[in-house]
């Protein structure tokens, strides 16, 4: 019972092990929708290539790194403006978009003279900037092009630059989750103990797994520092390369998002030791247990604490607002991995809300595992759902909102329900204690708005 088929892919049955709904007294570890495998086809998959969680999620935040895409144009361009992950250095990483921009000619003879041309044009149009990250994609992948050699040449011809080449073409996994691992895993094995930073704090930490989408890492960074907390590395929102290759020198990772990023966080444990803390920092009780529990590991609860209050005090009052006008509402959750059981607790916990549907594009078994003992009963969860199963729940729910990304957002207005961009924000930041009234009011506005209602009627049936 637990697995369903959806009507609309009574022509493709293999989908019935991906869509699960959880019924009374189930055990997780005998029910839950296969994850993180090669899409089925004849389905339409909302995923992100492996090229994307790499440079999309991960490298392309860095602020002082020009990010050159090995490859078409297009690789460059259908990743630029993409994500709403500013800097405090008048956002340098969302300016400008680099490619070494390859022909048909490159993909028959080779592009590595082509590469090596357009790396030394860009550190000489911006002779600011000394670090860059090459991103191989699916061509240049499939052509056998050695950036690393190339890289190797440019940074002994300049001598003063420092090159990362993140070798993860778009066809190297079944989702962009792929992406982030080899991400991880190579800057881990090729950058981190290269360089050292000042330490003025006892207490040290890397911030893993939060990008800075609109401004969540200001938010974090504020409370790190009125406990007296040294931020080594931001993996990698408004993070520097350098400060990335920094990471050893940390004594505690703490860790958001799990599914992009523990994979640097674990491995940093085993090489030199550092423990692991994950931490939610969406919505409101979860961001105090955050606080909680890093104050713990120091030694330092009062401080923890001393934040906590300041925060509840000056936030609370405006969350209860809108929990008072939210509580009972419906809630689709149709997004990445981890923001599942990171949000599902937090709406329905701080906000009285009913989260009945969610969808994960690249989330492994530990991420159902963690939403669905978060979820509720009669909740469906979907692994890689595709558009008409989408609609199928909508009409089956009839939720009241819908948290997802744009593309999927654009089918959803078009069923006059509003959607709140659940990937880059609608007007964030949405992290911490200010972040939760930020969410919760902007799920009010979208509900509450009159125009979707007016947007349904026809006018040329009006007299």
């Amino acid at each position: 019972m637990p697995l369903k088929l959806f009507k609309c892919d009574e022509t493709i049955p293999e989908r019935e092990k991906h869509c699960y709904i959880k019924a009374p007294g189930e055990d997780i570890t005998e029910f839950l929708p296969a994850s993180n495998v090669e899409t089925i086809p004849g389905t339409l998959s909302e995923r992100g290539c492996s090229f994307c969680g790499s440079k999309l999620v991960i490298g392309g935040v860095l602020k002082d790194t020009i990010q050159l895409i090995h490859g078409p144009i297009g690789c460059s361009y259908d990743t630029w403006h993409t994500k709403r992950y500013p800097s405090d250095n008048g956002n340098f990483q969302l300016k400008y978009a680099w490619s070494s921009d390859l022909k048909e000619k490159h993909i028959v003879f080779g592009g590595e003279k082509q590469l090596k041309k357009s790396m030394i044009e860009a550190f000489k149009e911006f002779p600011e900037i000394k670090r860059m990250i090459v991103y191989t994609t699916c061509a240049t992948a499939l052509i056998g092009d050695d950036p690393k050699a190339v890289a190797d040449d440019v940074m002994e011809e300049l001598g003063d630059v420092d090159i990362f080449c993140s070798q993860c073409a778009g066809f190297a996994g079944v989702s962009q989750s792929k992406g982030h691992h080899v991400f991880n895993i190579d800057w881990m094995k090729e950058k981190v103990g290269t360089h050292e930073v000042e330490i003025t704090s006892e207490y040290t930490v890397n911030f893993i797994g939060d990008y800075n989408i609109q401004g969540d890492t200001y938010i974090l960074e504020d409370y790190m520092k009125r406990m007296g907390i040294q931020i080594i590395a931001h993996f990698t929102g408004n993070g520097t390369y350098d400060s990335l290759r920094s990471m050893h020198q940390a004594k505690l990772n703490v860790t958001n998002c799990a599914r992009s990023a523990g994979y640097i966080a674990n491995e940093l444990k085993k090489k030199y030791g550092i423990p692991r803390l994950d931490v939610d920092t969406w919505g409101f009780d979860y961001t105090a247990e955050a606080l909680r529990k890093v104050g713990i590991f120091f030694g330092i609860e009062d401080r923890a604490e001393k934040v906590i209050a300041e925060e509840i005090t000056k936030w609370k009052p405006k969350l209860d607002y809108y929990k008072e006008r939210l509580t009972g509402k419906k809630v689709c959750i149709w997004t990445g991995g981890p923001r599942l059981w990171h949000w599902t607790k937090a709406f329905e916990d701080d906000l009285g809300m009913q989260v009945l549907a969610m969808s994960s594009k690249f989330g492994h078994q530990e991420d159902f595992e963690k939403v669905i003992s978060r979820g509720r009963e009669g909740t469906y969860y979907i692994d890689d759902a595709n558009e008409l199963e989408f609609f199928e729940v909508l009409g089956q729910i009839k939720p009241d909102m819908v948290l997802t990304g744009p593309r999927v957002g654009e089918l959803v207005k078009k069923l006059h329900l509003p959607y709140i961009n659940g990937h880059a924000y609608h007007n964030g930041p949405y992290m911490g204690f200010e972040g939760a009234v930020n969410m919760a009011r902007d799920m009010h506005n979208a509900i509450y708005s009159p125009l979707m209602k007016l947007a349904a009627i026809d006018i040329r049936e009006q007299k």
